[in-house]
């Protein structure tokens, strides 16, 4: 009873989506695309009361799907009692404009979708900058064509964000405040560079958690460091980056950070607006890409991801394939290679061969010592700081005793000077 109630509340749409011989493998729609556009309109709060995929040469230019096809669609709109249509692939104001002229409904597109979802999800100030910097870039070429999108203010999915005052301003407008958020981002980048300059300067590797939607990158996170996120079962549950640093071994220690998940067709005004975020992928020393074991369309999304990894992260960063939720799937189903790991983070299944996986990807060995310096050597001090972690000074009548993380080469030279070591 409660089932059918919030189905009859929920937002009622209809999937639609073109597979077109001129389009790329980001640009068409598929079956399995449409599954998980399903899975995001859920996530937004909808329900799906229908799905269509039409097969063409060329979109039409008009109506997108053909005028036939559309006719169909609406027929369906009408026999479902459905409020909306959602379109799998990127739509021209054009389109949109012609669609709900036909349909009678209000008509979105993916990206549009995947937008109203951030604006539910953001819960920083950084995240809530991001997700209104992307809308308005996705909004302001399509003032003219949004129609019943922009009659209704907060009347549920595709009309969250800015709202309808904001959006019915003239484009001038829209444009300065995509110019202050713009300004507002960089200093969180500038202050995102000071912490990671101070990072670098105490020598502590960066090690970025990226992978597919809903592979439980949170979840890897909560189980190595306890940041205590949340983390459901559900598309882009996470969207606010969480760093926390984690005691790899003895010898080791990095900074963990969580990133947002990636999904097929990403907007670009998301990669755009999130670049500050993503900007830890360019500096991360490790990623450990996180793949759900499970997922049926595990290749074509392990694809997407490597694909962002390419454009995003700087060329040959060291890359970890983490197989998680392996405990739901054969052994046999789960590669083996040296940088494969069958693990999952809802158990603690693979832990401990993940630490030791990450250690040796990061290369150089490293020795946890302490050292005493006579006061002839009080520049070595500074080296320290410069290029280790250091972890303790105390300056002593007999010299300076110092605690650090050090690698091969400082190594060597402190051999004669170490006290202690871990």
């Amino acid at each position: 009873m409660e089932s059918n109630f919030e189905k009859k509340t929920q937002e009622r749409a209809v999937l639609v989506g073109l597979n077109a011989d001129c389009f790329t493998q980001a640009q068409t729609a598929t079956d399995e695309t449409l599954e998980e556009l399903e899975a995001l309109l859920e996530t937004a709060g909808g329900f799906c009361t229908g799905k269509v995929l039409q097969n063409r040469h060329t979109p039409d230019p008009h109506s997108f799907i053909g005028e036939g096809k559309a006719q169909e669609v609406r027929m369906l709109v009408e026999a479902t009692a459905s409020t909306m249509v959602i379109f799998d692939n990127e739509l021209s104001p054009g389109h949109i404009r012609a669609l709900e002229e036909i349909l009678g409904v209000t008509v979105l597109d993916r990206s549009a979708l995947i937008l109203d979802i951030f604006a539910q999800r953001a819960r920083t100030k950084e995240g809530r900058l991001q997700v209104e910097l992307a809308q308005y870039k996705y909004l302001l070429p399509r003032l003219s064509g949004m129609g019943k999108s922009l009659s209704r203010q907060g009347g549920g999915i595709g009309t969250r964000g800015p709202g309808e005052t904001k959006l019915e301003s003239d484009r001038r407008h829209i444009r300065e405040r995509i110019h202050r958020l713009e300004g507002e981002l960089e200093q969180v980048r500038q202050v995102r560079g000071v912490q990671r300059e101070r990072r670098m300067k105490n020598s502590v590797p960066v090690v970025a958690i990226v992978g597919y939607t809903n592979a439980g990158k949170s979840t890897l996170l909560n189980r190595l460091t306890g940041a205590g996120i949340s983390a459901n079962n559900r598309l882009f549950d996470t969207l606010d980056t969480t760093s926390r640093q984690l005691t790899v071994s003895d010898n080791l220690d990095v900074i963990l950070s969580d990133t947002v998940g990636f999904i097929a067709k990403l907007p670009h005004h998301l990669v755009d607006a999130f670049r500050a975020t993503l900007e830890e992928l360019e500096y991360a020393d490790l990623l450990l890409h996180v793949i759900d074991a499970a997922d049926p369309n595990r290749q074509e999304h392990i694809a997407v991801v490597e694909r962002l990894i390419a454009k995003l992260a700087k060329a040959g960063t060291p890359v970890l394939q983490c197989y998680n939720k392996a405990d739901l799937v054969l052994p046999e189903d789960i590669p083996i290679g040296g940088d494969i790991i069958s693990m999952s983070a809802a158990t603690g299944a693979g832990m401990e061969a993940l630490l030791t996986a990450i250690e040796k990807a990061l290369g150089h060995s490293r020795h946890h010592i302490t050292v005493k310096l006579p006061y002839s050597m009080g520049g070595m001090v500074e080296t320290l700081h410069s290029n280790a972690q250091v972890l303790g000074v105390d300056y002593t009548g007999e010299g300076i005793v110092v605690e650090t993380v050090v690698d091969e080469i400082l190594y060597g030279r402190l051999k004669n000077y170490i006290i202690k070591e871990c």
